[in-house]
């Protein structure tokens, strides 16, 4: 009877008010929140900049100019992407864009925790006050989605940008005549898709540790 009447007293709010709140405490908490997107954008600028490099000297190669091949062999670039030489590169980018996202990931898991310490009360008030797990969840799930979102999105500008200035300045403006945009903007695509699922990841746990805390024990912690 008892669990009977604390679900008749508990309300569910919509999920404007969460995304409400959740963007309310990115801004509040602006100085973690920002520490944390700059971590995103470090780990999704490096992965943009691997596969926007890739794209631009395979444009490049594709052009099939002997002068822009000279070019490439002169800056140790392999021309032939069946060689031993460019296979073992794409593996090592491909190991390190790998551990780039797990670092980006414990970075956001550690600040989301972080995030529900500091909030015990609150919590605990929300929970007295008849809010759901559920709701709880979405609060933490929408925060380190909107950071994940925002530090994919300028990751990827800087990405690119950076590779671009990067290759024009070993190739000349000649890149720009055989940048492959489509490409490069599907590998952006993908990028922020990447980021943010690994955002969303990273804010489970912490999620389901502040929906699963008692109001009464909330209230009793001192932070």
């Amino acid at each position: 009877m008892a669990d009977q009447h604390e679900l008749k007293t508990q309300i569910t709010l919509p999920l404007s008010k969460a995304v409400e709140i959740s963007f309310n405490s990115v801004k509040i908490r602006f100085g973690r929140s920002l520490i944390t997107v700059s971590g995103i954008v470090l780990a999704i600028a490096f992965l943009m900049s691997i596969w926007a490099g890739n794209a631009i000297v395979e444009g490049l190669i594709s052009a099939g100019d002997p002068k822009i091949n000279l070019v490439l062999q002169q800056k140790g670039v392999e021309i032939d992407p069946d060689s031993t030489a460019a296979r073992q590169k794409q593996s090592k980018d491909a190991w390190l864009a790998v551990l780039s996202l797990l670092v980006c990931l414990v970075g956001i898991a550690n600040a989301m925790l972080m995030s529900v310490t500091e909030r015990f009360r609150e919590i605990g008030t929300m929970k007295c006050m008849g809010a759901l797990d559920g709701f709880i969840i979405k609060l933490f799930i929408l925060e380190s989605t909107f950071m994940g979102i925002a530090g994919t999105i300028i990751g990827v500008i800087v990405g690119f940008v950076l590779t671009s200035l990067l290759n024009m300045s070993s190739f000349g403006a000649i890149i720009f005549d055989h940048i492959p945009l489509s490409q490069i903007l599907g590998d952006g695509l993908w990028a922020i898709a990447i980021g943010s699922v690994l955002s969303l990841i990273g804010g489970i746990l912490p999620a389901y540790r502040a929906a699963k805390m008692e109001p009464v024990d909330a209230m009793s912690l001192e932070v």
